[in-house]
């Protein structure tokens, strides 16, 4: 589809939105707009099956985000959305580099209800910040296992209050290799399947 290449040549090496211009911000809201206007899922909430899985950032204006990066020598590597459908939760995981050996995760779970067919209302519950050698992080997939397990990690492993910590995010576009998002607090999200 043309309008996904106009995308993915707009935010080819932005590094997520860390290298964007205002131009280049520009830019890339323009093709995200167009993309949205041929939807191929207009009720992408009620498409379990394309929405469910292991979605990976290529893209965003988040700030709660894209700040991670300005930690001193610590660079943010992979974010990933992980959409568990079924149990109606979302783990959003961003892996972190820095010094050898000190490779860390920042984890967020939360629960998703939704409040139309665009609309998934959010709550965080807990959080979860480490080193990745002292809970044998290997991959998303098997983190969230071990989450889903009860397991309590040897990090800073936290509850979050989700009477405070609440947003939503309107679906807008969604096929089966690509979604994208808007947030409450205005930001954008592009994200591709793993």
């Amino acid at each position: 589809m043309l309008g996904k290449e106009t995308l993915l040549e707009k935010i080819a090496g932005k590094n997520r939105g860390l290298l964007s211009t205002e131009v280049d911000k520009q830019a890339v809201l323009a093709a995200i707009a167009q993309l949205e206007d041929r939807n191929p899922t207009p009720r992408p909430v009620e498409a379990s099956e394309l929405l469910n899985g292991d979605w990976r950032l290529l893209y965003t204006t988040s700030k709660g985000l894209l700040n991670i990066d300005q930690f001193p020598l610590l660079k943010l590597g992979q974010i990933y959305q992980c959409v568990r459908v079924q149990t109606q939760s979302l783990y959003n995981i961003a892996e972190v580099y820095g010094l050898p050996f000190l490779e860390g995760v920042v984890s967020v779970v939360a629960k998703f209800t939704p409040v139309s067919e665009r609309r998934i209302e959010v709550k965080f519950e807990r959080s979860i910040i480490g080193l990745q050698r002292l809970f044998s992080y290997q991959s998303p997939a098997s983190f969230i296992q071990e989450i889903e397990a009860g397991k309590k990690f040897p990090a800073l492993d936290t509850k979050i209050n989700s009477n405070r910590q609440q947003g939503w995010v309107d679906i807008t576009y969604l096929d089966s290799d690509l979604r994208i998002g808007r947030g409450n607090e205005g930001s954008i999200f592009v994200l591709t399947k793993v």
